[in-house]
């Protein structure tokens, strides 16, 4: 007598990539996809020399689109602004200043997305529902006179 075979459901396909590959093992549309494009790593920053503290501040690169969150010359920005950085698996371990929340971060260090990512809640504006998009309060750079001399004045403290 021949047993009925129930197909075997692989396991492996029903968990998300980001929880299943490292970030070495990605494609590169889902490291993109990683992007929650909250603009946090827009934001200019300052440190201090002597204790390493990052501040962030309110100030962001006039190259982020505010309605979508990405960068309005993702492909040039390296260029167009030298201090951009491009994440890689080989520099996200040294990012320190990189936001808790950021997803590149959060996988590297073997956690999972939160909630809100759009990747898991299926909706892009789940950045902006939650409060942890810059679009709020984020201003353009193109917009603050004598940027490196008055940046401190625009530092700002959020909850992660």
């Amino acid at each position: 007598m021949s047993r009925n075979r129930v197909p075997i459901i692989d396991f492996m396909q029903t968990i998300p990539f980001w929880r299943r590959k490292s970030l070495d093992e990605m494609t590169r549309a889902e490291w993109e996809s990683l992007c929650d494009h909250c603009g946090k790593c827009c934001l200019h920053k300052l440190e201090d020399e002597e204790s390493g503290k990052i501040y962030y501040t309110n100030v962001v690169c006039s190259l982020l689109d505010f309605e979508s969150g990405c960068c309005t010359r993702y492909s040039e920005r390296s260029r167009l602004v030298p201090s951009c950085l491009t994440l890689s698996t080989d520099n996200i371990p040294q990012l320190h200043w990189m936001p808790i929340s950021c997803a590149y971060r959060l996988i590297a260090e073997g956690e999972d997305l939160p909630d809100w990512h759009p990747l898991r809640s299926n909706d892009p504006d789940s950045v902006v529902d939650a409060g942890v998009s810059v679009r709020a309060y984020a201003i353009p750079d193109s917009e603050v006179d004598d940027l490196d001399s008055n940046l401190e004045q625009y530092i700002i403290e959020w909850l992660e």
